[in-house]
Formats: structure tokens, sequence, C-alpha cells
């Protein structure tokens, strides 16, 4: 009956909400060294639209770069030093925008509509004049300057094939144990519970290792994606994000009765939001605020924002720190329960 009557209603909320191609509400930085009137209307006009918040108002270039990499903003706009002086003199004037392309689809968005918003003000102050204003945008593409989807989607899915394949394996492994009846032979074995769940995570964190091993191999060799930071924060990031998904199928086990049980659980509630939830398909920013805060609870949304900022962005431990320290709470959490709800009975 949860299938039947409950799953559609979840499919189509979270689809309803999640599926867009639209990017809303994107926080961006503001560079106006020159104050005047043009280029606070402007910045007026860009923020009084859904698509943009300003969120810094920053004073120097040299401020661009580490804002971009701790991942607060997903465009800056530079305006020059006298942009409204070049207007009135010259009839034109150029604003540079920079947009964080580790993601090359919302970057192309982002510009595109910062390009929309300039042109829309251009043509609402030239309406009356013989000669036309002209404002020309200059585009600059960080992390990903040819705008491969190589550079978003490498990380999405090693979020999503260690999260399931880990989670799925694991889910059926102690339900397959109380189905062919030899759980009742480790049971009265002097094995305590925490050797048993232990010992069943040690053959798929060894598997999942050999994954991540493959999976970076391609994406250097074959995908031409770079790994600009530390390979072995990497590496530890992804043996973290491999030990979380162990433990969260260990719960699934634990409390699962069939393999079958396992599987859907494992296959259902966590393929849905580690694709829908985690950013690798869509802008979480775009959701409704109670969808935000679900995609908080799913493992996949901080280890897929690790490996874009280490592998892509180049950052190190500093900046993900609190992403790590998650998951490492996540660990102890599901692990935690895993232990407490292995039954030491099956009667």
């Amino acid at each position: 009956m949860f299938i039947l009557l409950g799953m559609p209603v979840v499919q189509i909320i979270i689809f309803g909400f999640a599926l867009t191609n639209e990017v809303k509400n994107s926080k961006i930085a503001i560079l106006d060294p020159s104050k005047d009137a043009a280029t606070t209307s402007l910045i007026a006009q860009m923020e009084a639209s859904r698509y943009f918040e300003v969120d810094q108002v920053i004073h120097s270039a040299e401020e661009i770069e580490p804002i971009f990499k701790k991942g607060k903003i997903k465009l800056a706009v530079i305006f020059p030093a006298n942009f409204n002086e070049d207007l009135q003199h010259f009839n034109k004037a150029q604003v540079q925008l920079i947009a964080d392309a580790s993601d090359p689809n919302v970057a192309n968005t982002l510009t595109n509509y910062a390009t929309a918003v300039i042109m829309d003000y251009q043509n609402r102050i030239t309406s009356d004049r013989k000669l036309p204003y002209t404002i020309n945008t200059e585009m600059r593409m960080l992390y990903n300057p040819e705008l491969k989807g190589a550079y978003n989607f490498v990380p999405g899915v090693m979020a999503m094939v260690l999260l399931l394949v880990c989670t799925m394996m694991t889910a059926i492994t102690i339900v397959r144990e109380k189905e062919m009846g030899t759980m009742e032979i480790m049971l009265v074995s002097p094995m305590k519970p925490f050797r048993i769940v232990i010992a069943k995570a040690v053959p798929y964190l060894l598997l999942s290792s050999v994954n991540i091993a493959s999976i970076l191999l391609l994406s250097v060799f074959v995908l031409d994606v770079p790994i600009n930071g530390s390979l072995v924060l990497l590496v530890f990031e992804s043996l973290l994000f491999t030990l979380v998904s162990l433990a969260l199928g260990l719960l699934i086990s634990s409390k699962a009765e069939s393999q079958q049980t396992a599987m859907f659980i494992s296959l259902v509630a966590l393929f849905l939001p580690t694709v829908m939830l985690s950013g690798f398909m869509f802008p979480v920013e775009n959701m409704p605020l109670p969808l935000r805060t679900v995609s908080n609870i799913v493992p996949a949304k901080w280890y897929y924002s690790i490996v874009k900022s280490v592998m892509i962005k180049g950052i190190g431990l500093h900046a993900v720190w609190k992403e790590t320290l998650i998951l490492m709470g996540m660990l102890v959490f599901f692990l935690g329960l895993a232990i407490k709800n292995f039954k030491i009975r099956l009667a």
C-alpha cells in the first residue's frame, strides 16, 4: 500500500519542485569601484529579478577567487571605475561576468540571465536617444573554461556509484544470512555483534577502494578531468563517504526482513534523493525550503560538494572541514544505529 499510494505522492513532489532548468536566487558578488547612478541602477535591477541575490559587495579583484573557492557565490559582476563616464562620453561601457564553471550548465544559465538583465537596462536608457548606449559583457569561466560537462558529472557519478553500490550490497548481506540460516551459527559463536557488523562491511570497503581508483583513473586519463587538489585528501574523503554508505547499508540490513525489502529500500529510498537532492542534477538553492532542508540529510550532497571543491577547484581541507565533520557525524550515527538494531536473537 505504501508503494502503491505513497510513492507517487513523494515522486510528484520531488520531481515537481526539483526537476527544473531554471536557476533562481543564485548568490552573486558585486565589485563596483565607481558607485555611480548607472551602476547602482543596474545592480538594483539585477537584484530585483528572481534570478540573483547580491550576497557580497567586494572592494578588490583579489577577493574574487577566495569567495569562489569557498562556494559562497556562483557569479561575480565587475564594473570598471568609470562606468557612467564611459557611457556618457563614449556611449559605451563594459561589464565583466565571472562564473563558477565547475557546473557548466549553471554557469551558462547565470551568464545568460545577467546578460539579459544588462541588455534590458541598456534598451531602457537608450529608448529616447539618437546615439544608443552600448554595454558590452566580457565573460570569464573559472575552473572549467571549456565548459566540459565531465567536470560536473564525474563528482556526481562518484557520489551516486559509491552510495548505491556500497549501500545496496551491504544492505542484503545480513538479511541473506538470516534467510540462509547461517546467522544462527554466528549468533552462538563468541563473536560480538559489533565484530559481525564490521566484518560484513570490510569486503565491500575493499571493493569500493577499487571502484574509487578506477573512477579517478578513468576521469583523469579518459575524460581529461584534472585532480587540481590533494589526491590524498580526495581519497580520504572518498573512503570516508564509502564508510558512511556501508554504515547506512548495515542499518538497512539490520532492520529489513528480506533481501527484496533491503534492495527496495536501498534503490528507491536512496537513488531518488541522491540524484535529485544532492545538487548533482539540479541546484539545491532552486528548491523550496522543505526540500533544501531534507537535502541536508543526504550524504551524497556533502560528498559531491567536497569532490568538486578538492578535485575541480583545487582547495584543501580548510575549505571542506565542515562537510567532512558532517560525514563523520553521519558515520558514527548510522553505525551506532546499525549495531544497536542488530538482533542477537532471531526469534
